[in-house]
């Protein structure tokens, strides 16, 4: 009998260490020196810009052709804006301007801790108001991945946007990280979700009910339009369609048969820029 209560208390604690040391790595910074923009990119120039915390973000904009309109490209979590780069080319193509950044904590941008969305807002904010200051009279939309998506849909758009594209958007943070678990764990993952999640208040001052983009993607007017893989297990193709029923209409929803949480362009890219071209097109482009 002691040693099995020796063994369960060293289980305990090896599951308390194990909780914080997966928290610890979750939240922080994850910085990357990117450099000058490719030359492909044609045009592109390096910016500069601050959010309402006097945190400097990076990135790149790329201008477009007059009346397309323009797109702000935001990246998912741990990564920076090299994941929007093809995207960024694309929309040069087609004539849609971009700015494309690091958020808060990633890339060459500053920040202390990765908070889900609920802070990375307000470079959105700032990234938005650069943008319109840049483009007056250009009509403004955003492609959010992930992380990116949720940082959206948190900031206040004001205005509102004229298109918005959210993909692998997780519903609730509770969802999030145990479906992170479970997919790598197993059932046993929902039963250390909470060793997670109670670490929220004390790493980010933040609840659970700060992290909740399923209540904010209510607020959205904007024409949208959400995307996710249905093989995808960190955002189940379930929670996306719930997302979808809490949203306004004008709406549509793009199930991406086969993919997992990927970057969808990269995973099909002819299908995405099929889908997401004319829709962008008809929401941005000047009559």
């Amino acid at each position: 009998m002691n040693r099995l209560i020796l063994l369960t208390a060293i289980l305990i604690v090896a599951l308390v260490l194990l909780s914080l040391l997966a928290g610890e790595l979750l939240t922080r910074p994850a910085r990357e020196v990117i450099g000058a923009p490719p030359p492909d990119l044609v045009g592109a120039e390096t910016v500069s810009l601050q959010d309402a915390r006097g945190l400097r973000l990076a990135g790149w904009f790329t201008p477009g052709r007059t009346g397309e309109g323009a797109a702000l490209l935001l990246h998912g979590v741990r990564s920076n804006r090299l994941q929007m780069l093809a995207r960024a080319r694309w929309l040069q193509r087609e004539g849609i301007a971009s700015l494309i950044v690091d958020l808060p904590s990633h890339g060459e941008s500053e920040g202390d801790r990765i908070t889900f969305g609920r802070r990375e807002a307000l470079g959105v904010e700032a990234a938005l108001h650069w943008l319109r200051t840049r483009l007056p009279g250009e009509k403004v939309g955003a492609i959010g991945v992930s992380l990116g998506g949720a940082s959206v849909l948190f900031a206040q758009r004001q205005p509102e946007l004229d298109a918005l594209v959210l993909e692998s958007v997780y519903p609730t943070i509770v969802d999030a990280v145990q479906d992170r678990l479970t997919t790598r764990l197993g059932p046993a993952g929902a039963w250390l979700a909470p060793l997670l999640l109670v670490q929220l208040p004390l790493r980010l001052d933040l609840g659970t009910d700060q992290l909740r983009p399923i209540d904010a993607v209510a607020q959205v007017h904007a024409p949208l339009l959400i995307a996710s893989g249905m093989a995808d297990r960190s955002t189940r193709w379930p929670e996306t369609e719930q997302l979808f029923a809490a949203a306004r209409e004008p709406k549509s929803l793009w199930p991406v048969p086969g993919a997992a949480h990927v970057d969808l362009h990269d995973f099909d890219a002819a299908a995405y820029e099929a889908r997401l071209g004319p829709w962008l097109h008809a929401q941005l482009r000047k009559r």
